[in-house]
């Protein structure tokens, strides 16, 4: 249901950051500064839930640190996009930086939601770094029951 950005390069770039950390542990030559980590900006992939039922569907989506007003969500037909950025720490905060493993920058998911779905009713809620989409499903999609009649000729 979802799309995953893929980078071919991601695995070997992150074996040969832990063989260069690994190298630079081991000699122990060069100063902290020259250790020290830089902070990324490339895109990013927040981690993503996905509930359904008969009436719903809701995505979940980890975002801490994201300021509310970075955030994007754009549903055209069938395909769901939520977008936004995490803000850099400044200047002198990233000086201090021993270590980076949050990503910061831009993100992009998209899903393609395979339902119809009431767009005028599609709600979001933010809280505690928690992005809550509510994606109501129409009508034509929920199961409906069929009363049997006795036949009578």
């Amino acid at each position: 249901m979802d799309v995953l950005r893929w980078g071919p390069f991601d695995d070997i770039r992150a074996i040969q950051d832990e063989v260069n950390r690994l190298f630079e542990q081991r000699a122990g030559s060069s100063p902290p500064a020259a250790r020290r980590e830089n902070v990324s900006t490339r895109v990013w992939t927040p981690a993503v839930d996905v509930i359904e039922d008969q009436e719903e569907i809701v995505l979940r989506v980890d975002l801490p640190g994201v300021n509310q007003d970075e955030i994007k969500i754009e549903l055209t037909g069938e395909n769901l996009t939520i977008s936004g950025s995490r803000p850099l720490p400044g200047e002198d905060e990233r000086s201090k930086y021993v270590r980076v493993e949050r990503q910061y920058g831009p993100f992009q998911r998209s899903f393609t939601i395979g339902v119809p779905l009431h767009q005028d009713k599609v709600t979001a809620d933010y809280t505690d770094g928690v992005l809550e989409v509510h994606l109501p499903k129409s009508e034509e999609t929920k199961p409906k029951r069929v009363e049997v009649k006795v036949g009578g000729g």
